[in-house]
């Protein structure tokens, strides 16, 4: 690895949860963890294209405590060992103090350091215009701008912010004169007649020493709260940083910086903040559908469909987006799909669990999967990972039944080993304290049925 890419650093902020593409994308289960588009994950392709631009190994997560584990997983799934490069949150706090975490951690080990900042959670179209874009970005932020990549405007889009541009500057970037909040779309017509207004994408470029100064002067309090509390290589008390105030980088730092340009950008940029963003990334079949899953279609236009379970077959729809997960169907016209933000906060009103979390819950050990829940029973599948055990909780009124599947599984309790064999079963009760424990290179499989 050159020293031009040695110090230059790709942070990746996933710390969203992504509700407006609910029933996919959970508080337990982000969007930048689903695996919308190919065989990788948002958070997995986010990496892979900053090659060969950016060594993926100089790459660090921000991400919730929550998901640090599946994290580490979706590293590991592209051959990246996950260790030092997760950044985690004990809350969230919005961009700003995530970014902040992030140029502390990395200015502990390089003082030299330049940070590209992207969300977790976007796509590009245009992988080479991409790549040229982020030289140019790297050169400005050598030279001590503060790099907002603003994407070229090609139609009047109410859901985005906006950046003006003043002046010209180096590699065609322009001094940044304002930022906007979202149009109307009289303005926002307005925006794309003059040609000097962007798209905000929320992908920064700039020294890691340059952006410190800056949080210095205009951000003093949470500057120092989070030097209070920040310690290399040691996690972050949830007390302190839940105390930091909830402010996007944009207000903290890039409105008021005299160091800011943007830099004019067109390669297929997507936040990909609804399921109608999406669609419109996506390529389409020859009736205008995006369809991914078990599905019969008969006079369908126009519509995006999406099964992850179970067959769905519609009829005479235009314009609809169906999304299915094993307990919940969204149903909705395109246009308003961004409403689904609604639904899942009424959802979290009731207590519902659907909002937070599905029925496969990922864990530190593997996963488990609830199949069916009656009143006198829970039936779960279980999948521990190779080298993974954890304690088995058991019914404090009832009795445990354990059916190997898959894989041998060491089931220790009661001061005894054993070897849990495909077809084999074991029955414990509240008095049993069990541990399960994987020994084996693939992962195992069973089921867990609760009864009492």
């Amino acid at each position: 690895m050159d020293k031009a890419k040695n110090n230059v650093y790709a942070i990746l902020l996933a710390g969203g949860t992504g509700t407006r593409l609910w029933p996919v994308s959970r508080q337990l289960y982000p969007k930048q963890l689903v695996k919308f588009i190919g065989d990788d994950s948002l958070v997995q392709s986010t990496i892979k294209r900053l090659a060969p631009v950016l060594d993926p190994r100089c790459v660090r997560i921000v991400c919730g405590e929550q998901h640090f584990h599946e994290t580490a997983r979706h590293l590991e799934g592209i051959g990246l060992a996950p260790a030092g490069k997760i950044i985690t949150e004990p809350g969230g706090r919005n961009t700003a103090p995530a970014i902040l975490l992030a140029i502390l951690n990395i200015l502990a080990g390089d003082d030299d350091a330049v940070l590209c900042v992207f969300p977790a959670d976007h796509v590009i179209g245009d992988i080479t215009r991409f790549h040229q874009r982020l030289q140019d970005a790297i050169g400005l932020a050598q030279e001590g701008f503060i790099v907002t990549f603003g994407i070229t405007a090609n139609y009047p889009e109410t859901g985005y912010g906006y950046v003006e541009g003043g002046e010209k500057v180096a590699h065609g970037a322009l001094r940044i004169r304002r930022f906007v909040e979202k149009p109307d779309e009289a303005t926002a017509r307005k925006y794309i007649k003059a040609g000097n207004f962007f798209w905000n994408s929320g992908m920064f470029a700039f020294k890691a020493s340059v952006m410190l100064d800056e949080f210095k002067v205009y951000q003093p309090s949470l500057f120092d709260q989070m030097k209070a509390i920040f310690a290399p290589q040691s996690p972050i008390p949830a007390e302190g940083y839940n105390r930091l105030p909830d402010i996007s980088i944009d207000y903290a730092i890039m409105e008021q910086t005299t160091r800011g340009v943007v830099l004019p950008s067109d390669f297929g940029w997507s936040d990909i903040g609804s399921w109608k963003s999406l669609y419109d990334f996506l390529p389409k079949d020859a009736d205008r559908n995006v369809i991914d899953g078990d599905i019969i279609t008969n006079n369908t236009r126009n519509c995006f469909i999406l099964g992850r379970d179970r067959l769905i077959a519609t009829n005479h729809l235009d314009n609809m987006v169906v999304v299915e997960t094993p307990d919940s169907v969204f149903v909705s016209d395109l246009d308003h799909s961004r409403d689904v933000k609604s639904i899942v906060a009424r959802l979290k009103a009731k207590g519902r669990k659907e909002f937070h979390q599905h029925r496969t819950v990922h864990l530190p050990w593997g996963s488990q999967t609830l199949l069916e829940q009656k009143n006198d029973a829970v039936v779960c599948r279980l999948v521990i990972y190779p080298g993974s055990d954890f304690s088995l909780e058991l019914d404090r009124h009832g009795c445990t039944h354990l059916l190997a599947v898959k894989g041998v599984t060491g089931v220790h309790s009661g001061g005894k080993t054993r070897m849990l064999n495909p077809g084999e079963s074991l029955v414990f009760t509240q008095k049993d304290a069990v541990r399960l424990e994987n020994l084996q290179d693939g992962p195992v499989y069973l089921i867990q049925v609760q009864v009492g």
